[in-house]
C-alpha cells in the first residue's frame, strides 16, 4: 500500500473514532436530561439566578427540551454520519461555546454542579471543562477529515432520519416533564432505605493549653467553664477548630412550626407513611391538591399517617391550609431536597420503615382504593 493511501486510512480511523466518541457522549448527555428535564431545568434556573437573569426564568423549560434535544439528535447524527457538512460545523460552535462556558464555570464557580450528565454523572465543574476539551479535540479531528464524510444514504433519508429522532425525543421530553422520570439517578428512589441523619452543624471545639503543664485539651464551646476564674487563668487559648460535616445520600429536615425536627416520627414510621410533597406552593396544582385532600382523610381513617412537605414561613403555611381547606398537617423542609425527592408539584410517596414504597407524579395520582388493595393490604 502507497504510503498517501497508509494516511488517508489512518485519517478515517481516526476521524470515525472520534465520530463514535462524540456521538456516545452526545447520546448520552441529551438523554440523561431529557429523561429528567425539571432537574435540568433547576440547573438552567441555577445559572440564570447566579448571573442575575431572574427575568429569563420563564424560559428554562423550552431551553430544557431544545438543548436536550439537540444533543441528542446531534449524538445520533454524527454517529450514524447524516448531514456531516452541516454537523459538523453545529457541532463546532456548540463545543465551543460549551469549552469556554465551562471554563469560567471552573473559575469563577457560580454553580458547583453545570448538570452536563443530569443526576447520572457528576462532575466537578474543572472536570466538566477538561471533558469539553478532550470533545474539543476531537470534533476538530472530524473538522479536518471532512473530506472523508461519505454516506451511501440519500439526502432525504438523512433529512427523514433527523427529523424523526428531533420529533421523538422532544416528544419524549414533554411526557417525562409530565411524569415521573422512566429511570431515576437520585436519591429517593422505590427501593431505597432514608436513614434519618443528624443534624448538618459544623462541630466547633476550643482548644486551650495548661499554662503550667503544657498539656492541650479540647473543649465544645458549652463545655467552657468561662465562670471558673481559677480554671481561666491556667489555661490559655490556643486556637478554635471547625470539623466541617460531611454527609452521602439524602439529608432531610422535618420541622414543625416551633421549628422543632420531627424527622424521625414520619421518615423512620415503622408503618406505612404517606408523604405529599410541594418544593413550591406558589406553584402547586390545586386540582391534584383537592384529590389529594379526599384521600388523606380516607388514609387516616384507616389508621396510616399522611403529612406535607413544603417550603415556607409559618403564615404562608396557615393560609394555604385554609384556603386549601387541608385536614392533613404541613410540615417545613428544604426546597432542595424536595426537588430531589419528587420531580412533581405535588408528588406523593409512600414510605414504610424508611424504605420507598411508590411515587406517584399528580398527574397519576391514583385514588386510595387503589393503593389500598395494592400495596397497604398487599401480602
Amino acid at each position: 500500500m502507497i504510503p498517501d493511501a497508509n494516511v488517508n486510512m489512518s485519517m478515517k480511523t481516526l476521524r470515525t473514532i472520534s465520530r463514535i466518541v462524540i456521538g456516545l457522549v452526545f447520546i448520552f448527555s441529551g438523554f440523561v436530561k431529557g429523561v429528567d428535564p425539571m432537574g435540568t431545568m433547576f440547573r438552567i434556573e441555577d445559572y440564570f439566578i447566579a448571573f442575575h437573569m431572574e427575568w429569563a426564568m420563564p424560559t428554562a423549560l423550552v431551553m430544557t427540551i431544545l438543548l436536550s434535544t439537540v444533543e441528542f439528535t446531534l449524538g445520533w447524527l454524527v454517529l450514524l454520519n447524516i448531514r456531516m457538512k452541516i454537523v459538523t460545523w453545529v457541532l463546532l460552535l456548540i463545543i465551543s461555546g460549551f469549552t469556554v462556558m465551562t471554563f469560567f464555570d471552573a473559575i469563577y464557580n457560580p454553580v458547583p454542579d453545570c448538570g452536563c450528565f443530569g443526576d447520572a454523572i457528576i462532575l466537578s465543574n474543572w472536570q466538566t471543562f477538561f471533558k469539553n476539551v478532550v470533545l474539543l479535540m476531537l470534533t476538530l479531528v472530524i473538522v479536518f477529515t471532512r473530506k472523508h464524510a461519505v454516506t451511501m444514504m440519500k439526502v432525504h433519508t438523512q433529512n427523514a432520519i433527523a427529523l424523526t429522532v428531533i420529533a421523538l425525543f422532544a416528544l419524549f421530553c414533554i411526557y417525562s416533564y409530565n411524569r415521573l422520570p422512566v429511570i431515576d439517578f437520585r436519591d429517593w428512589k422505590v427501593g431505597d432505605k432514608i436513614i434519618e441523619r443528624p443534624s448538618g452543624q459544623d462541630k466547633t471545639t476550643l482548644e486551650y493549653r495548661n499554662k503550667m503543664t503544657g498539656e492541650l485539651r479540647e473543649l465544645l464551646p458549652k463545655d467552657l467553664p468561662w465562670q471558673d476564674s481559677a480554671w481561666m487563668s491556667q489555661w490559655q487559648f490556643v486556637e478554635t477548630r471547625t470539623e466541617k460535616t460531611v454527609f452521602t445520600g439524602p439529608v432531610l429536615h422535618i420541622t414543625d412550626s416551633t421549628g422543632a425536627d420531627v424527622t424521625g416520627n414520619f421518615i423512620e414510621n415503622p408503618h406505612f407513611q404517606f408523604i405529599l410533597v410541594s418544593y413550591d406552593l406558589s406553584k402547586v396544582n390545586r386540582k391534584a391538591l383537592v384529590k389529594m385532600n379526599e384521600f388523606s382523610r380516607q388514609a387516616e381513617a384507616d389508621g396510616y399517617s399522611f403529612i406535607m412537605l413544603t417550603n415556607g414561613l409559618n403564615d404562608a403555611i396557615e393560609k394555604f391550609r385554609n384556603d386549601n381547606h387541608v385536614p392533613y398537617e404541613v410540615y417545613d423542609a428544604d426546597d432542595i431536597e424536595l426537588k430531589i425527592m419528587i420531580r412533581s408539584n405535588p408528588g406523593l410517596i409512600l414510605m414504610k420503615n424508611g424504605v420507598v414504597v411508590a411515587k406517584w407524579h399528580f398527574h397519576d395520582f391514583p385514588d386510595y382504593g387503589q393503593v389500598k388493595s395494592k400495596y397497604l393490604e398487599a401480602k
